[in-house]
């Protein structure tokens, strides 16, 4: 089953450097400042990791 990292910013509280872009394994999530991490989908592989680890479940890995 396809699945794609999506990021809910209405959840995201954007004012902390956001803890889910240290636990990528692949570099795939950056944050400029305090703004939503970015994905880059080319570099994801679609792990979990990183929606596991969001404390406000603003990342979702969502089934297609």
């Amino acid at each position: 089953m396809e699945k794609k990292l999506l990021i809910v910013e209405e959840r995201c509280p954007q004012n902390h450097a956001c803890p889910a872009v240290k636990v990528c394994p692949v570099g795939a999530l950056s944050q400029n400042d305090f703004d939503a991490p970015v994905i880059d989908h080319g570099k994801c592989i679609k792990c979990g990791k990183c929606s596991n680890f969001c404390p406000k479940k603003a990342l979702v890995l969502q089934s297609l």
